[in-house]
């Protein structure tokens, strides 16, 4: 079967890799059966609450765009996903969020201990599939990917509520927390295929890069974009003291009381005043600040896929990173 490059829509990128992902669905549901009920029904419900599975598309892609043509893929995508999705269990408990992808969240459903505990036979299960695949390269970039976002968790922690942090400590906390496991994804989908260094560091490049635009951006739509198209609350990370990048601008760039108001707001989180916040954020430029920087951070992104021949696969990665910044949820 002959395949065409993608458009700019992400469903045509999807469409290049449609059985596979649906090889990936199909694994998850497998693979996630436990005899016990509890785990079954909170998993299948985050599992099941959509996303839009970036990261297994990644991996599956990457695979795809070295000319792999068997199905370990798809392993791999299903244990980035698993992973990905336990890290999520995990978020929601530690910020006490109430809404995830236009749902409930499964804390809120079945509580913070529930959560917790099947967030972590998510990893366990996500481990025990790396050692099927009996590949000391793909367990050694999970093993660090993993250690690595619960240090970006960490730093998150006691950034919080900490107006004065830099931008590159903001930086370097995301590239841990959000672009860590797209650097994973895509490299892997190289290893998977065989030995071919160079390609893998270029791969883990465009996954690092585009992580890191996808998760700034992130930070914008949390001011501007609606409850609806987001699938959380706006204002989460306001309301949580969250110094992101949007806030930070606003207070390094705006005059003294803005500088104020947006201080206190991180240092003591909540809603009371958001209205003098978004403002200060429109006022100093602070989203067009953060959308350069998320640009840059894309063009990072498709730069790294110039080691790699062209094909509609390599298209399709040029694609996403074109959607990591221009998407309004």
């Amino acid at each position: 079967m002959s395949v065409t490059a993608p458009s700019n829509d992400i469903a045509d990128v999807r469409a290049l890799v449609a059985e596979e992902i649906s090889a990936v669905d199909r694994l998850i549901k497998t693979r996630l059966y436990s005899e016990v009920a509890l785990i079954n029904q909170l998993s299948q419900y985050i599992i099941g609450s959509g996303g839009k599975r970036l990261r297994p598309v990644i991996a599956l892609l990457s695979a795809k765009a070295v000319g792999y043509d068997e199905n370990r893929h798809i392993d791999v995508a299903a244990i980035v996903e698993l992973i990905h999705t336990a890290t999520l269990l995990h978020d929601d408990v530690v910020d006490s969020s109430k809404m995830r992808r236009g749902r409930e969240t499964a804390n809120l459903v079945w509580g913070s201990e529930a959560s917790v505990l099947v967030g972590d036979f998510l990893y366990s299960r996500a481990f025990q599939m790396m050692v099927d695949l009996q590949n000391m390269r793909i367990l050694e970039i999970l093993a660090d990917a993993t250690n690595t976002i619960a240090e970006g968790e960490v730093m998150q922690l006691v950034s919080c509520h900490d107006p004065n942090i830099t931008e590159q400590r903001y930086l370097d906390t995301i590239h841990n927390k959000t672009s860590k496991l797209f650097e994973a994804a895509a490299a892997l989908g190289v290893v998977i295929s065989g030995d071919k260094p160079e390609l893998e560091e270029a791969m883990a490049r465009y996954g690092r890069h585009l992580g890191t635009a996808f998760q700034l951006i992130d930070d914008v739509l949390d001011f501007s974009a609606s409850p609806e198209q987001l699938g959380k609350n706006i204002g989460d990370d306001l309301a949580e003291g969250k110094p992101t990048l949007p806030l930070l601008y606003a207070m390094w760039k705006g005059n003294k009381e803005q500088a104020q108001v947006v201080r206190e707001a991180i240092e003591h989180g909540g809603l009371d005043r958001i209205k003098e916040i978004s403002d200060a954020i429109e006022s100093t430029g602070a989203i067009t600040y953060t959308f350069a920087v998320a640009e840059a951070e894309a063009i990072k992104a498709k730069e790294a896929l110039r080691s790699l021949p062209r094909s509609a696969y390599v298209d399709a990665l040029d694609t996403l990173a074109s959607f990591a910044v221009h998407r309004s949820s």
